[in-house]
């Protein structure tokens, strides 16, 4: 008892000077490291290091990596994406700002080794980035699907978010999940949408190389300025948002998460101005996809996982662009040559098409819309636009009083004139699209000349069609 009665305890004063000396010794080590070590050992000199400190303090460090292994980190391009000094505010002075190619919007993200404190249910969390030079090494590449997706890597960047230990349960429970979804709806305000299409074909049978390749995608259509009758336009409207919110609903009922629309009618009745709509509507990319530049079935597998979600894919003028005429039409006599029977071999067939629209492979994205555009409705196969296939058919076809309402409205800015009556009455009894009708409409800015002119343009063809 007596001994244990003179066991001197070291005052919280001792403890506490003791802990600063190894924090100070620490900070002296790791500036040695920085200037003498080469930069292949930093890292793991690093970590020991770290480790070594917190054992000394309170703080909890998660270290969120850029990559695991070659697998790109979905948390670390969110927390890129959140710790904007729009979103969270600070008092960090260093930040990295890029104008990236083919966007138009600046990029703002923490600069090396920078600091930067955010609070979250009144916790404060510290996340620091750090980026270090290493040897180049091919990676698959952020937001990329498919094969062919890789790039060049040079750089080790992690993340490091510390806060007190009782809080660990609060940060990996809800504060990373509030990360993940507040990133998701930056990353939307900040899109630049773009329009994808085919590399040409030497390019796309190169290993190492994506297969699409992009636009800035800055089409001035919407919903507001697209001459289409109102009944129609609505009717798209409400599926569209219908659809983006049934992510729970269609798993529950075993389907993709995917919608197929087939636009119909005359060329010039506003198809692709309704995909513009869509895009902007939804920020969805567009993927332009040309089905007679593809050589194969397996081809066309590959081009569609290497989608993204959220994302319009394309197929204009289906009934021109390969053999996908209806197989219950009568044959036709077959006088192909040898050569031509044996080339089709190579080409996309109604069989491939069909499992890539609503086949095995189709489930591999969520959040995608396919469209077909045609001239010719009756000339597709049934098996082709059925329902769960093509979901929605969309008839566009001649101009009407509503449509040109709205073109007026966006050519000459004007919703009321006298002559709308007359002009509306002939285009009830003409088969005219808005197509040329917006063509008549550019040609005088003046409104009066303007109607005036379309006057003329509707009565000549009116002649021409008795």
């Amino acid at each position: 008892m007596s001994s244990f009665n003179n066991l001197q305890i070291p005052s919280a004063t001792t403890m506490i000077s003791t802990a600063a000396s190894a924090a100070a010794v620490a900070m002296v080590v790791r500036s040695f490291v920085r200037e003498y070590v080469p930069t292949e050992l930093q890292h793991l000199i690093f970590l020991k290091l770290r480790k070594f400190t917190s054992s000394l303090s309170s703080q909890l460090t998660l270290v969120i990596d850029e990559f695991d292994g070659l697998t790109y980190n979905h948390i670390f391009k969110a927390a890129k994406i959140y710790l904007r000094p729009t979103n969270v505010p600070s008092d960090t002075k260093r930040f990295k700002v890029v104008l990236p190619k083919k966007d138009e919007n600046f990029s703002i993200t923490l600069d090396r080794n920078q600091e930067i404190v955010d609070s979250f249910n009144g916790v404060k969390l510290k996340w620091r980035f750090f980026s270090n030079q290493i040897k180049s090494k091919y990676i698959s590449s952020p937001g990329s699907r498919g094969p062919y997706n890789w790039s060049v890597k040079s750089e080790l960047r992690f993340f490091e978010l510390s806060f007190h230990k009782k809080h660990r349960d609060m940060v990996i429970e809800s504060y990373l999940p509030y990360i993940l979804e507040k990133s998701k709806k930056i990353k939307e305000e900040l899109k630049t949408l773009k329009l994808f299409s085919l590399k040409n074909r030497m390019l796309r049978m190169r290993g190492g190389m994506n297969m699409w390749e992009d636009v800035i995608f800055d089409h001035p259509m919407s919903f507001e300025t697209l001459a289409m009758d109102l009944d129609i336009k609505k009717k798209v409207m409400e599926d569209l948002e219908r659809f983006v919110e049934r992510k729970d609903y269609y798993r529950k009922v075993g389907r993709a998460w995917k919608r197929g629309y087939l636009f119909f009618g005359p060329p010039g009745t506003g198809k692709s101005s309704l995909i513009a709509a869509m895009a902007n509507y939804l920020k969805f990319d567009v993927y332009d996809l040309e089905l007679a530049s593809i050589r194969s079935n397996s081809e066309l597998r590959k081009l569609l996982i290497s989608t993204a979600n959220r994302s319009i894919l394309v197929v204009e003028d289906v009934d021109c662009s390969i053999e996908l005429q209806n197989r219950l039409r009568k044959a036709k006599p077959n006088n192909k040559s040898l050569h031509q029977s044996t080339k089709r071999k190579y080409e996309v067939t109604l069989s491939g098409v069909l499992n890539f629209i609503d086949g095995l492979w189709s489930s591999c994205g969520d959040e995608r819309i396919i469209i077909l555009t045609t001239n010719l409705k009756d000339r597709l196969d049934p098996a082709l636009i059925r329902p769960g296939r093509m979901d929605v058919h969309i008839h566009l076809s001649h101009c009407t009083p509503c449509g040109f309402k709205i073109l007026a409205s966006n050519y000459l800015g004007i919703t009321e004139h006298q002559l709308f009556s007359e002009i509306e009455q002939l285009i009830e009894t003409t088969k005219v699209t808005p197509a040329e009708i917006g063509e008549e409409l550019l040609k005088i800015e003046e409104p009066e000349a303007s109607l005036r002119g379309l006057i003329e343009f509707l009565q000549m063809k009116k002649g021409k069609n008795l």
